[in-house]
Parts: C-alpha cells; structure tokens; sequence
C-alpha cells in the first residue's frame, strides 16, 4: 500500500512512517506539514492511504479530507488526533474517514488500524470484481435493476451520504438484493462477497455509518422543513420516523440518545424506493 503522512509535528511524521513501513508492502511515497501543500500532491500522486493530522493550520485535516475526497473519492483516510471531542469525531467521520488514531501514538493500535484500513481497501476491490460479475450475468434484467440503482444512488445523493466510505458497499448490496431478489437478512455477506468473518464486521460498520450519518442529515432537513412530504416518506421507509424525529430532538440537545438504526429496515426502504415507479 503507498501511504501518505500529513502533520505540523516534526516528530510524528518519522515515527508513524516506521512503523508503517515496518511491512515491506507499504511505502511513504509523500508527506507534508502543512494543508495546501499535501493538497497539491495528493491530487497527483498513486496515494491508497492517507493518514491526517486533524488540527493543521490555515485548512483543518477535516476541510482537507472533504476537498481531497471530491478529486478522489476512493482515496482512504486515518486521522491522527489527540482531540477526544464526540462531535469533532463524528464529523470526521462524516467527511470520510475511516478511524482514529490517537495521540500520542500507539505502535501496537497504528499497525492495527493501517492493517484494517488495507483489509478495507482489498475488501472493496473483491465487491467490485462481484459487481462487475453481476453486471456480465444479469442481461436479461438489466434495464429495471439499473433503474431501480439509479434511483437508490439518488437517494443516498438526497440523505448526503455518497461520499461516505460505506456508500459503495451499500450500492453493492443493494444490486446483489435486486439480482438475487432476497431480503438484507436473507443475505450470507460472506458468501456472497467472498469474505472472512472480519472483513464482513468492517463492512457492516461502513454500511452502518454511512445509515447514520444519513439519519442525522435527515433529520437536519426535518428541522428545517418539517411537513415536507418527500422528506417524511423517506423517514418513515429507511429510518422509521421516531428514529428521524429522536435524531431531531438530539440535535437540538432535547434527546440524549437519537434515532436507532436497522439495517434490514434501512436496505428494505432503499430497494421499496428503487423499485417504485
């Protein structure tokens, strides 16, 4: 895997680059100190995984991660931060990254996060090879499941969640639901996709966060434009809508948990509005 480093610490740049390349399959092959200039190089270089500092001056590792992500959107990121704030965290998290790393830095806890992220990575390739098979041995059905995939990569575009890590794998499953015309529950991840019992756990958790972060957008617009009648048809069909009004009520600190999430009700919804007409 090539890696690359972003911090304004002169000492964590070495010592993370260390223990990466303690691996022969990883390479540094850049690093920077600063935003603008890693935002330069990273737009050219065969980078797979960049790890970020989140407090950089002049362009915060979080700005950076969502400008990056637009030119590469495949591109996978760890954050490397001494900031233990939930809301900060959360917000990483939507703009893309995968984990944590926290400071001061942990040799045993960075190898086994760069180990997950690349398990990630390899993950990803195995459900596009799957994709591409069922896109060759699918003819006869083509036209409705592209239809209905459309519409389902529109609506996670409507609930802001494209961009998120867990988008692919849920457009992924989503296709295999259509092909195979069975239920999220009816599904064996393993088989399916040909993965071990881990990679399918780290695919769980993308497809949950990525349902989450679109619950809580969702219940961002709720705030806004309550009554809208789109917006409570997809409440009600992915999330259920208590999940989308508790969600509502936390952002407003009047709730202390938020809106639950089912992924077998949230895959239901997204193949009901794919197949609706």
């Amino acid at each position: 895997m090539n890696f690359y480093i972003i911090d304004d610490d002169p000492v964590i740049i070495p010592l993370l680059a260390q223990i990466i390349e303690t691996k022969m399959d990883n390479e540094i092959i850049g690093t920077a100190s600063d935003s603008q200039s890693a935002r330069k190089e990273l737009a050219v270089l065969p980078v797979d995984i960049v790890l970020i500092d989140l407090l950089m001056p002049h362009l915060s590792g979080i700005e950076l991660v969502k400008q990056i992500r637009q030119l590469k959107p495949k591109l996978h990121f760890i954050m490397v931060s001494k900031v233990r704030d939930h809301d900060l965290r959360q917000e990483a998290y939507q703009a893309g990254i995968d984990f944590f790393i926290d400071k001061p830095i942990n040799k045993i806890e960075v190898e086994k996060v760069v180990q997950q992220v690349s398990q990630l990575i390899q993950m990803e390739s195995k459900l596009s090879n799957i994709q591409q098979l069922l896109g060759t041995t699918t003819t006869a059905r083509t036209d409705p499941i592209q239809a209905a995939m459309k519409r389902i990569n529109s609506l996670l575009n409507y609930l802001g969640i494209t961009s998120q890590a867990g988008a692919k794998d849920i457009l992924n499953v989503c296709q295999l639901m259509l092909t195979e015309q069975v239920s999220f529950n009816e599904l064996d991840l393993r088989i399916s996709f040909g993965c071990s019992e881990h990679e399918r756990k780290i695919m769980l958790q993308r497809m949950r966060r990525a349902a989450k972060a679109g619950l809580t957008n969702l219940a961002t617009l709720s705030l806004d434009r309550f009554g809208d009648d789109l917006l409570l048809e997809y409440a009600n069909s992915l999330y259920e809508y208590q999940n989308v009004k508790n969600e509502a009520l936390k952002l407003q600190h009047q709730h202390e948990t938020g809106g639950k999430i089912s992924l077998n009700h949230f895959f239901q919804g997204l193949i009901e509005q794919g197949q609706s007409e």
